[in-house]
């Protein structure tokens, strides 16, 4: 296996909130299986515990306006983002858009401002993270595996980063749509690995 030079390495934590990860939040009852049978919060913080210091660590929260007013106007949005907004989910300012106590930024990490679309390259500053610091090697972690972390990851692709899946650090809303991404479609853009194979990668 190719080793990654950690300067150039980075891994993008895609909305680790407490809607997603925790009981109580709005689109946890969506995710709760998948998230126990992968493990997914307790190995995304164990990666990114490892990974602080070594590699550019990103924090990618979705936020909205308490409104929606940033969402756009009704009919625009596809039913992923009524659902959210339904379930007062991913808003500013609220425990549920809060990231998990778990995976709460420290000053090692960098928080991606702006996403509100499902790829996170298409309304975030990520891309411009990801090149002032010279990434050319991007993994990514986080909810849900076959929307947000696969669209990102493909954005990713297209702009020429190398990308990879944290397969043991992700979480789709059944077994079947992790299985297809795993399996079907991520190894056409990049590698699926977990997250210490990910990392013993890199030097």
């Amino acid at each position: 296996m190719k080793e990654l030079k950690a300067s150039e390495t980075a891994i993008v934590f895609i909305e680790f909130q407490n809607d997603f990860g925790k009981e109580g939040g709005g689109l946890y009852g969506a995710v709760k299986d998948q998230i126990a049978k992968q493990g997914t919060i307790k190995n995304g913080a164990d990666c990114l515990k490892k990974a602080r210091g070594k590699v550019l660590t990103l924090i990618c929260p979705i936020l909205f306006e308490e409104d929606y007013r940033d969402a756009g106007c009704e009919g625009v949005l596809g039913p992923i983002h009524v659902n959210a907004a339904n379930a007062k989910s991913f808003r500013k300012g609220t425990w549920g858009g809060a990231i998990v106590d778990e995976l709460k930024p420290t000053k090692q990490d960098i928080v991606v401002d702006g996403k509100r679309t499902l790829d996170a390259f298409n309304s975030s500053n990520i891309d411009f993270l990801l090149r002032v610091n010279c990434i050319k090697n991007v993994a990514f972690a986080g909810f849900l595996t076959n929307v947000c972390v696969e669209g990102s990851a493909r954005a990713a692709y297209d702009r020429g980063y190398k990308v990879f899946l944290l397969k043991d650090c992700t979480a789709a809303m059944s077994g079947e749509e992790q299985k297809y991404v795993e399996e079907k479609f991520f190894p056409l853009i990049g590698e699926v690995l977990t997250h210490d194979e990910f990392l013993a990668r890199v030097k």
